[in-house]
C-alpha cells in the first residue's frame, strides 16, 4: 500500500480519500496527488509538515455516517494533526521558522489564518510528543481520566490500549493519584512495557485465551474507573467486575471502527442498561477539545513537569515518509502499533 516517494521541493505531495471504506481500509481508498506549493496571501501563513499524528479517529472520519463531526468528501485531503514548521508568514504572531501544532493533514505543505495553531518552544528536545502525550493524545487521557474518572487513592483503574498515547498516559497519571492500575494490552512485549516502563501494576494480554479469567483475577476487588477506547470483547469482560459508582471514560472504540454489522450473538444492551441502573454506573463520551479545549493550557502545565520528571513516559511509534501513511494507519488500526504513531515527513529546518 506504498506509494513512489517524491522529493521535489517544488510540489506539494497530498493523499487524498480516493474512496470510502467498507470495513479495514485498502490501498483503494487512498491516492497520492502532486499540486504546486500554496501561496500565503495576507494574514496568512505557509506550514511545511513536520511530523504527522495518526489516529483512530480518522477511520471515522472516512465513512459517510453520521457523526460528531462532518465526514471527508471523496476527493479531499485526508485530516490529521501535524507538527509544521513555519516557511512563509504574512502574520504577526508567528515568524519564519517558528515550530506550531496545527492540522495540516496527510500533505507536505498547507496555508493556514493560524486560527487553533499552537506554537511550540524552539528548544523542545522532541517536537512529536505535542501529537502525542503532550497534544491531543495526552490531553484526552488526562481530562478523561482526572474530569470523568475523578480517580481517589486505592481505587482500581483498569485501562484498554495500556501502551498507547491515550491509555499510556491515563495508567501513569491514575499512578500520580494512587490508584491501582490494570493494563490491557496486546501481546507479551507490550504487557511488559506497560509494567516496567509505564508503571502498571499488572497488565493483562487480551489475546490471551483465558483473558476474562486473568482479568478477574487481577481485580479481586472489582474495578472503579475503566477507561475506554476499544470497546468489543475487552468490555464484555470488564462489565461483571464493575463495582457500585464505578465511572466509564468513552474516547474511542477502535475494535468497532472497521465493522460493517453489528457483532453476532445476543443483544447485550439490556444487560448493559441492567448495569447502569443496579450498579449506579457513570458512563460519558467525550470529545476532548469540544468538551475541555479551554483546558488545554492547564494540562499542558502539568503534563510538561511530569514528563520532564520522568513521572510521565512515552513511547513513539514512527514511520518515515509520507507516502508511507497509508500503511501505517492500517498498521494501527489493527493494533500493531506500539505506541503513539506518527510518520515523519520533513526534518526540522
Amino acid at each position: 500500500m506504498s506509494f513512489d516517494k517524491q522529493q521535489n521541493q517544488e510540489t506539494n505531495r497530498q493523499i487524498k480519500l480516493a474512496s470510502r471504506p467498507h470495513g479495514e481500509p485498502t490501498s483503494e481508498n487512498f491516492d497520492l496527488t502532486t499540486s504546486d506549493i500554496p501561496t500565503p496571501n495576507d494574514n496568512e501563513m505557509l506550514l511545511r509538515t513536520v511530523y504527522l499524528s495518526l489516529d483512530p479517529y480518522m477511520r471515522g472520519r472516512m465513512s459517510d455516517a453520521k457523526s460528531y463531526a462532518d465526514p471527508l468528501k471523496v476527493g479531499d485531503v485526508m485530516m490529521g494533526g501535524t507538527i509544521a514548521q513555519v516557511v512563509e508568514s504574512n502574520i504577526d504572531k508567528f515568524a519564519v521558522g517558528d515550530l506550531v501544532v496545527s492540522n495540516s493533514g496527510w500533505q507536505d505543505y498547507s496555508v493556514s489564518d493560524g486560527e487553533g495553531v499552537l506554537k511550540l518552544d524552539k528548544d523542545m528536545p522532541n517536537p512529536s510528543y505535542g501529537l502525542g502525550v503532550l497534544g491531543m493524545p495526552g490531553f484526552t487521557g488526562y481530562m478523561g481520566l482526572t474530569d470523568i474518572g475523578k480517580p481517589q487513592k486505592g481505587e482500581t483503574l483498569v485501562v484498554a490500549a495500556a501502551t498507547g498515547p491515550v491509555g499510556a498516559t491515563v495508567g501513569q497519571v491514575g499512578n500520580q493519584y494512587g490508584t491501582r492500575t490494570v493494563g490491557i494490552a496486546g501481546g507479551k512485549e507490550k504487557c511488559d512495557f506497560a509494567v516496567n516502563e509505564l508503571g502498571f501494576d499488572v497488565c493483562i494480554d487480551h489475546k490471551a485465551d483465558d483473558f476474562a479469567e486473568q482479568l478477574k483475577a487481577a481485580c479481586p476487588d472489582g474495578i472503579d474507573i475503566y477507561y475506554e477506547n476499544v470497546g468489543g470483547k475487552v468490555f464484555d469482560a470488564v462489565m461483571p467486575l464493575l463495582n457500585a459508582h464505578a465511572r466509564i471514560p468513552v474516547c474511542g472504540l477502535v475494535s468497532q471502527y472497521n465493522a460493517t454489522e453489528l457483532p453476532d450473538g445476543k443483544d447485550r444492551l439490556g444487560l448493559l442498561m441492567g448495569n447502569i441502573l443496579s450498579r449506579r454506573l457513570t458512563i460519558k463520551g467525550f470529545i476532548i477539545f469540544e468538551e475541555y479545549g479551554d483546558h488545554f493550557p492547564e494540562f499542558l502545565k502539568t503534563m510538561s513537569k511530569w514528563v520532564e520528571s520522568g513521572d510521565v513516559k512515552t513511547k513513539e511509534h514512527v514511520t518515515e515518509g509520507l507516502d508511507a501513511a497509508p500503511d501505517a494507519f492500517v498498521a494501527m488500526l489493527n493494533g500493531d502499533n506500539f505506541g503513539k504513531t506518527v510518520v515523519k515527513v520533513a526534518d526540522v529546518k
